[in-house]
C-alpha cells in the first residue's frame, strides 16, 4: 500500500536522521582530539631533539660504548614487530592499512625461514592476529588515542629485554606517520638495533669541541650508555603520539564522510517518500471519484426503475 510504504521511508529518514548527529558529533569530537594531538607531538619534540643533539655531541666527541641496543646482527632470523592501530574502528583505512603491513612484512619474514615475535597496540591489532591465529607475546590497549610516557617507557622495557637477552636480532616498528592533516601514510622502520654512534655523529650537528664545555660524571661513555634507553624510549613515544593523531585524522574524515552520505540519503529518501505520498494521495482521489460515479450510476438506475413501476 502507498500508506505503508509512506510510513517505512518516513521511519528510515527519521533513523538516518539520528545517525547523522551521531557522525557529525563524533566528526567534531575528532577534530578537537586531532588539534590536541598534534599540540601534544610539537611539546613533546624539544624533549627528542636535546636528547638527540647530546647523544651526537657524545658521539661526534669520540665517547664509543659496547651497548647490548647497538648490537648489530647481519643476517636477522628473528624479527619482533611492533604494530601499532587503533583501539576502535570508524576511523577508514586507519587500521586496515596497518594490519596490511604488518601482515605482509610478517609473511615475508616467514618465507624466508625467519621467526617473528608480535607486540599488538591497540585493540584492532590484537583482535586481528588472534583472529588468525598469529603468536602473540605481547599485547597492550586503552591508549592508542591518547598515548602517554609512561606507556612507551613499559613498551621499551619490554622490548630492550628481549633484544638484550638475544631473543630476537631485529625489532622493526609498524605504524602510521602523521605529515599533515589531508596526509598519513603507514611505515615500517628499524627500530633496534640502533644505529652505530659513529653514524649518529655524522647525521647530527655535535663537534668534538662542545665536549671541553662540559664535565660528565662518571664518563662521557658511562652518560653516553645511560642516554641510549631514553633515546629508544622518546623514538617510541614520538611513534606514539604520530599514530594517535593520524588516528583522530581518519576518524574525522570517515564521520565526515559518513556525515555527508546521511545528508545525501535523507534527500533521496524524501524524494521517495514525496512520491510515495503523491501517488497516495491519487489513489484516494481516483478512489473518492469511483466511489462517486459509481454512487450516481446507483441513483440513476433507481430513478429508472421508478419510472418503469409508473
Amino acid at each position: 500500500m502507498p500508506g505503508g510504504a509512506e510510513r517505512v521511508l518516513r521511519r528510515r529518514i527519521n533513523s538516518v536522521k539520528n545517525t547523522k548527529k551521531i557522525t557529525r558529533a563524533m566528526e567534531l569530537i575528532a577534530a578537537t582530539r586531532v588539534a590536541r594531538a598534534q599540540q601534544r607531538s610539537r611539546s613533546a619534540r624539544p624533549y627528542a631533539q636535546q636528547l638527540t643533539g647530546v647523544i651526537e655531541d657524545l658521539a661526534a666527541g669520540g665517547a664509543d660504548v659496547e651497548h647490548p641496543l647497538l648490537r648489530q646482527v647481519e643476517n636477522p632470523t628473528s624479527v619482533a614487530f611492533i604494530v601499532c592501530a587503533g583501539d576502535r574502528g570508524l576511523a577508514g583505512p586507519y587500521n586496515a592499512s596497518i594490519l596490511r603491513s604488518a601482515e605482509s612484512e610478517i609473511q615475508a619474514l616467514r618465507s624466508n625461514g625467519g621467526d617473528y615475535k608480535l607486540i599488538c597496540i591497540g585493540k584492532k591489532v590484537a583482535d586481528y592476529f588472534r583472529f588468525r591465529s598469529y603468536q602473540i607475546t605481547a599485547d597492550f590497549a586503552g591508549f592508542s588515542d591518547n598515548p602517554s610516557y609512561d606507556n612507551a617507557r613499559e613498551i621499551a622495557r619490554i622490548i630492550r629485554k628481549m633484544f638484550d637477552a638475544g631473543e630476537v636480532d631485529q625489532v622493526e616498528l609498524i605504524y602510521t606517520e602523521f605529515v599533515s592533516l589531508g596526509t598519513q601514510k603507514p611505515v615500517v622502520r628499524r627500530f633496534l638495533p640502533l644505529e652505530s654512534t659513529e653514524v649518529i655523529a655524522s647525521q647530527g650537528g655535535g663537534e668534538a669541541s662542545d665536549l671541553a664545555l662540559y664535565d660528565f660524571e662518571p664518563s662521557p661513555e658511562g652518560v653516553l650508555e645511560d642516554l641510549l634507553p631514553r633515546y629508544v624510549e622518546a623514538r617510541l613515544f614520538a611513534a606514539l603520539l604520530d599514530a594517535a593523531a593520524s588516528e583522530h585524522a581518519n576518524r574525522q574524515r570517515a564521520m565526515k564522510a559518513a556525515t555527508d552520505n546521511a545528508e545525501d540519503l535523507i534527500g533521496k529518501l524524501s524524494r521517495d517518500m514525496n512520491r510515495a505520498r503523491q501517488e497516495s494521495i491519487t489513489t484516494e482521489i481516483m478512489e473518492i471519484v469511483g466511489g462517486a460515479e459509481a454512487l450516481g450510476a446507483d441513483k440513476t438506475i433507481k430513478f429508472q426503475d421508478l419510472d418503469l413501476i409508473n
